[in-house]
């Protein structure tokens, strides 16, 4: 046992030697360093890349692993690389604190809208916001994520805020004359259904009812086209059905027949 334990310490004490003489001379000790691949991460790295393949986009297709974490601790220390490194040269690569909405660079998509959100939208949604501009309405002053919520692409009923116009009223129905973001322009087409427009005209729909008129069997986009509160001249249906005389008396039809509504004749 002696003597085994003396040959260890020999054996060991000319590993050392041996060393120091490698040193000294400038030989290698050790092979250099492999460099690292994108199929190493997975090794010790597993959530990354599973959630790379399921929600990564083009982090997903145009880059990988290594394209962003160049180098790996403890050689390197400082492995996340900020944004800008490859998104630049539009507004809204621009704007400070990627991470408020981006919280996982992995799944690049998978945004929380977080805080009171306006300027940060529209710097990708530049035509929402030009509406918004165009046709001024209580949306306009309030926050996107306040209708959005925090998930991006979410698109909420009107209904969640609005009290319908009728009780079997859709969030389609909405749409079909209110554009969310200039909700005050109301344009429709021409098969719109008169229960939209007698919801809020019921006067108007009542007296229709009530009148024995050709006008009654009309839908009131027949009339009133396209856009709401246009109103149409007698004129462009019936031309001049009286005498020039009778119309330079009386220029205003209502003056003999009342409302298109409620038509005396």
């Amino acid at each position: 046992m002696k003597k085994n334990n003396h040959l260890h310490r020999l054996g060991l004490g000319a590993f050392v030697l041996l060393g120091w003489l490698a040193l000294a001379v400038g030989l290698p000790v050790q092979a250099e360093a492999a460099a690292l691949q994108n199929a190493d991460c997975i090794k010790c790295h597993e959530a990354q890349p599973r959630e790379i393949a399921e929600k990564g986009r083009a982090h997903k297709t145009a880059i990988g692993c290594m394209d962003c974490h160049v180098g790996h601790p403890p050689a390197v220390t400082d492995i996340i690389p900020a944004c800008s490194m490859c998104h630049a040269g539009t507004p809204h690569f621009e704007l400070p604190n990627c991470s408020q909405c981006h919280t996982n660079a992995h799944t690049p998509l998978d945004l929380r809208l977080a805080g009171d959100l306006v300027n940060e939208c529209l710097t990708c949604h530049m035509p929402i916001g030009q509406q918004l501009a165009a046709y001024p309405s209580a949306h306009k002053d309030v926050a996107c994520n306040f209708c959005h919520a925090d998930t991006h692409g979410y698109i909420p009923d009107c209904m969640q805020c609005h009290r319908p116009h009728f009780a079997q009223q859709t969030n389609a129905d909405c749409a079909s004359c209110h554009g969310a973001h200039k909700p005050l322009n109301v344009v429709y087409d021409d098969k719109l259904a008169d229960v939209h427009c007698a919801a809020c005209h019921n006067v108007a729909k009542d007296e229709l009812l009530a009148n024995p008129s050709k006008h009654q069997g009309l839908a009131c986009v027949a009339c009133h086209q396209e856009k709401h509160k246009m109103v149409p001249l007698c004129a462009d249906c019936h031309g001049a059905p009286h005498a020039p005389g009778i119309h330079a008396r009386f220029p205003d039809c209502g003056s003999c027949h009342n409302t298109a509504h409620d038509l005396v004749y």
